[in-house]
């Protein structure tokens, strides 16, 4: 068997209701109709079709979302509010030869945002200032300094990348000082600010239905609009300026998809699929010079975006410059990119110090937050480059949305990180708004905010009673969702391909999470950096090699190596593994339980 969707126990899978984890484990339901009209309509396996039915993908959508193509998904640039404006004014900057400066965040998102327009410009022969605020001395986003110090330099138009939208005060210092700013951005606002002009599928007003969109997405767009009014407008050959290639920015915008954890959907699942062969062609020398101190080998997945170029290219905004992401990833020759590469990979392994510190001393605070539905914890000094890293690293031990605060002098820089189904981005919003936080913002699965230390019993408060109003998302906190049961024996590579076709997997396309019912755990030891190595056995024969990730003191961990010899329900995600040149499936356990 590869497969088998028909067991539930009493609304739990496997009667499992408290895991290693501590869990509710739940199977998807769904209907074997749903299954055989996907099989037939599409010509897929019922593995597959399994998959598509429980994401909800009907018979008639099911080539679109296997075959996910910009041709299909590419929204119309124009249908966004204030694009049209925004293009207009760019294009007016570029025939008047106006100083243009670029304003980013210090993120991936941000970054590649502030290299793919500083690409495009710079091809059109119109190279701009690119201006990435310090994380430490100047905060994130434009201040009123930053914009009178880029109009004291003889900037006239300022386009903002990943930020901006909730920059009211700097960008009235803006107007006052004869700027022009553009906003390119994705972050959820309740009113506009001060800009000349603002393209946001996330502000109010706008229509285009597109808000699941990262800001490299918006940058996009915003190039194919303008290349597009430059092309009508005859711009190209008065000028003498070869059109650019905008398909050679599409390494960017799937790097920045996947690293700002948007939901893969429409067109960001597009750009994923388009960007995963354009990065594994290391033609862009950043890239390529990333890959080569990470030791990298293509074909490259999400995984790589996420967990190798990813913490890399931000690591210069956590603990170093916060200008060498995208000064790495605009560079035009491997002479300029290893430095930088090197640079970053060294400001990783700092990150990294600094994260074990602080994230040893947030998970025993957080332990102590056992009955909890989320996790609140904080410390002095706790370093604001890392407090983003280490909500996610207890988001993911502890499967609970995170809030983590480092203080400083009584002033607070705060992240989270959620789980499926609980929108943090709206609590911290609604907080800001509240007057509890003094600046807020972010999305349903990444935030940011910042509070005085006279707020965060107040907070804390505040967190309690939105979950105690939302059900949902306390039972969110405590339920693992499964896809469905597994064999040991019927984990085969050929497997793992037939899942890959629906992806790729992230926010919004959760990778399915398959159960190996009744193994036994045949090995389990500590291996690497506190990781625990398993061999399983299938109830009907077939071993399975397996790992649990970074989860030796873990409850989960500490549960496996108990039950050497003896049965478990094992829970995790089906990979392909590559071992001194031999390619084989490894099962990446996240949590399992004895029996019932």
């Amino acid at each position: 068997m590869a497969i088998d969707a028909t067991l539930t126990v009493s609304n739990a899978a496997l009667g499992v209701t408290h895991s290693f984890s501590g869990r509710r484990w739940v199977l998807s339901e769904v209907g074997e109709d749903a299954e055989r009209a996907l099989t037939r309509a599409a010509d897929i396996s019922p593995v597959l079709a399994r998959l598509l039915a429980e994401r909800g993908v009907e018979p008639g959508d099911a080539a679109d979302y296997l075959n996910p193509t910009l041709k299909r998904f590419l929204p119309e640039p124009l249908q966004f509010l204030d694009m049209e404006k925004a293009v207009a004014r760019t294009a007016a900057a570029l025939a008047r030869q106006e100083k243009i400066a670029v304003f980013g965040d210090y993120d991936v998102d941000g970054s590649c945002s502030a290299a793919l327009l500083s690409d495009f410009l710079t091809a059109l022969g119109h190279a701009p200032r690119i201006y990435i605020p310090d994380r430490l001395t100047e905060g994130y986003g434009p201040s009123a300094h930053a914009m009178r110090q880029l109009q004291a330099e003889g900037t006239v138009l300022v386009i903002t990348v990943d930020c901006g939208a909730a920059a009211y005060d700097a960008l009235s210092a803006a107007r006052d000082a004869g700027l022009d700013v553009i906003v390119l951005d994705h972050h959820a606002i309740e009113k506009a600010p001060p800009a000349f002009a603002q393209v946001n599928p996330n502000q109010p007003g706008d229509n285009s239905g597109h808000g699941h969109l990262c800001a490299a997405g918006v940058t996009f767009l915003f190039a194919v609009a303008l290349n597009r009014h430059l092309r009508e407008q005859g711009w190209y050959a008065a000028s003498g300026v070869t059109e650019p290639d905008l398909r050679d920015a599409l390494d960017l915008v799937g790097l920045a998809t996947i690293c700002d954890v948007v939901p893969l959907k429409g067109a960001n699942r597009a750009f994923v699929r388009a960007a995963l062969p354009r990065l594994s062609a290391l033609s862009r020398p950043g890239i390529r010079a990333l890959a080569a101190v990470a030791k990298a080998e293509p074909p490259y997945t999400p995984y790589h975006c996420g967990f190798v170029f990813g913490p890399r290219i931000n690591a210069g905004g956590r603990v170093g410059r916060c200008s060498l992401g995208v000064e790495a990833l605009t560079a035009r020759n491997d002479t300029d990119a290893a430095p930088l590469a090197k640079l970053l990979d060294r400001h990783n392994r700092e990150r990294r110090a600094i994260e074990g510190v602080i994230l040893e001393e947030a998970i025993g605070l957080a332990a102590r937050q056992d009955n909890a539905p989320f996790l609140l914890v904080s410390g002095k000094d706790w370093h604001s480059g890392v407090v983003g890293i280490v909500a996610g690293r207890l988001k993911d031990r502890f499967a609970k949305p995170a809030f983590v605060v480092g203080f400083d002098n009584g002033r607070g820089r705060g992240s989270a990180r959620s789980i499926a189904g609980v929108d943090i981005g709206a609590m911290v919003r609604a907080a800001h708004e509240q007057g509890l936080l003094e600046a807020g913002g972010g999305h349903a699965m990444a935030a940011g905010f910042t509070m005085m230390a006279a707020q965060l019993d107040p907070f804390q408060d505040f967190l309690g009673r939105w979950f105690a109003r939302a059900p949902a998302a306390t039972d969110a906190a405590g339920t693992l969702q499964c896809a469905a049961l597994i064999s040991a024996s019927g984990a085969t590579l050929a497997l793992v391909e037939d899942i890959a076709k629906a992806g790729p997997f992230g926010a919004g396309n959760a990778e399915p999470l398959l159960v190996v019912p009744n193994a036994r755990v045949v090995f389990a030891d500590v291996v690497g950096e506190a990781h625990v190595r398993l061999r399983l056995e299938g109830a009907a024969g077939g071993r399975l090699e397996a790992i649990a990730f970074r989860a030796a003191t873990t409850a989960l961990g500490e549960g496996l190596l108990r039950a050497r010899g003896r049965i478990v329900h094992a829970a995790g995600f089906l990979r392909a593994d590559s071992w001194n040149g031999t390619r084989r499936v490894q099962f990446q356990v996240q949590d399992a339980a004895l029996p019932a």
